[in-house]
């Protein structure tokens, strides 16, 4: 970076130990002079908001990968209004903060602060929004929470407000602002570009699955009416059965007699994802785990959502550690021996069978399945060869398919890095933008990579 951008000609000790060397015409304030904290209520009307480490404060309903429902009683909502500073006093520390572009209502338990009037006199909101977003600002916010679990540290609202604040003259921070809104839509063009093609890829992960143990490895085979819809057509010697005749409930749980510090990797619904089988765990002590969660998971179980049935949270389980344990919205299913248990969970991961979840969940904010509907639920039954030959079929197609993905990620991770640290070089003075225009002409690949 240092090689495209220039340095400022003159830098001094800003006297703020984690904020270091400054440009010379600098200076800083803290948070406490520019904001007061606020709480303005009954505004049931308002649309909902929500703030995102990546988008900042954006209506709620533009994104489909926010499954927290909101409270029926909207009337404790805190109304948001433009140029607002708001806090997801839980998740500073990953980056949940961000100046408001829009109105509407955020949560009770966000931080909401409305600009004083010395701040029109020293700041562009643009300018405060990426500098208060900033990897070095949320080290600040990290340091400065509390807590016992990580995805409970709550940030200090007083030490929130002694955190100060970098502040070059408004012609500066314009120019910053600027400068970080074009070149950040460039990276952010290019991220969603990535995106796509990982959905791409995900669709055809899913098709492979889905037909693979439907309709099996033979395109010549003879095909029968299954009888059953999300199946359709299956091969000729091929049968269908409910759940319950084929596999079991794993109903093995920690002993009520525990220790409290005993340590356990948990799952609850939101660790899971459907699409790739992926679980992740939060590991904790199990006096500090959810009251009811005490159902084991062992190797060749499958974990199947029961409730918020729409996030469709299913996945196989290989070698897990004897100390997993999944919340109560699970089911626990256990394949018998006549069937293969690898093959087992693509079946229970193909989107006919997840659709057949969806569809007989009962419930609006917090859709459901019970028991007996979940059991009910048919799938392929045949020779247990076949089953076998399909489940490493399917191993091998879609480890090709997650490399791919794998790679995107990569470069994902990559641009985003990059995006980090163009934002924090601008802002915190370490390259000197007041002499950047908009490039006439460019290429936006080699713009961004360079």
């Amino acid at each position: 970076m240092s090689g495209r951008y220039k340095a400022y000609g003159e830098y001094k000790d800003s006297g703020v130990e984690w904020l270091g060397e400054i440009p010379g015409n600098w200076g800083y304030i803290s948070i406490s002079r520019m904001f007061t904290r606020i709480k303005r209520t009954g505004h049931i009307e308002r649309e909902l908001l929500s703030v995102y480490r990546d988008y900042g404060v954006i209506p709620k309903s533009s994104r489909d990968d926010n499954n927290n429902m909101p409270s029926e009683d909207l009337s404790p909502y805190q109304l948001v209004e433009i140029n607002d500073l708001v806090m997801n006093k839980m998740k500073a520390w990953q980056g949940s903060i961000a100046i408001s572009e829009c109105e509407g209502i955020v949560s009770p338990a966000y931080f909401v602060y409305s600009p004083k009037l010395i701040f029109n006199d020293l700041a562009l909101p643009k300018y405060i929004h990426y500098l208060l977003r900033n990897s070095i600002y949320i080290t600040q916010y990290l340091s400065r929470s509390k807590g016992i679990r990580v995805n409970q540290w709550d940030l200090d609202p007083d030490e929130f407000k002694s955190i100060d604040v970098l502040l070059p003259t408004k012609e500066e921070q314009f120019q910053i602002a600027t400068f970080l809104d074009h070149e950040t839509a460039k990276i952010d063009t290019l991220i969603d570009k990535q995106q796509q093609l990982i959905e791409l890829l995900k669709e055809k992960r899913q098709a492979v699955i889905s037909h693979a143990v439907t309709k099996g490895l033979d395109p010549d085979v003879p095909m029968k009416d299954s009888g059953v819809e999300w199946l359709g057509d299956i091969p000729r010697e091929w049968h269908s059965k409910s759940l319950k005749y084929l596999c079991s409930y794993n109903d093995e749980v920690i002993s009520d007699s525990t220790l409290g510090d005993y340590e356990i990797e948990y799952v609850d619904i939101g660790s899971v994802s459907s699409s790739d089988g992926i679980i992740k765990v939060e590991r904790m002590n199990f006096s500090n785990s959810p009251s009811r969660a005490r159902r084991l998971v062992r190797d060749g179980d499958v974990i199947i959502s029961t409730v918020r049935t729409y996030l469709e949270a299913i996945s196989s389980v290989k070698n897990p550690p004897k100390n997993m344990v999944v919340s109560t919205g699970f089911s626990v299913i256990r394949p018998k021996v006549y069937l293969d248990k690898i093959f087992t969970s693509y079946c229970l991961r193909a989107k006919g069978f997840i659709g057949e979840i969806v569809s007989r969940s009962v419930g609006i904010s917090y859709p459901a399945i019970n028991a007996s509907d979940l059991v009910s639920i048919q799938i392929p039954y045949f020779a247990l060869k076949e089953q076998t030959q399909i489940a490493a079929f399917l191993d091998h197609e879609t480890a090709k398919i997650d490399k791919l993905i794998d790679l995107q990620l990569l470069q994902i991770e990559l641009l985003k890095e990059r995006r980090t640290a163009l934002i924090s070089a601008a802002v915190t003075g370490k390259i000197d933008v007041r002499d950047w225009q908009v490039p006439v002409t460019q290429t936006e690949s080699d713009e961004v990579m360079a």
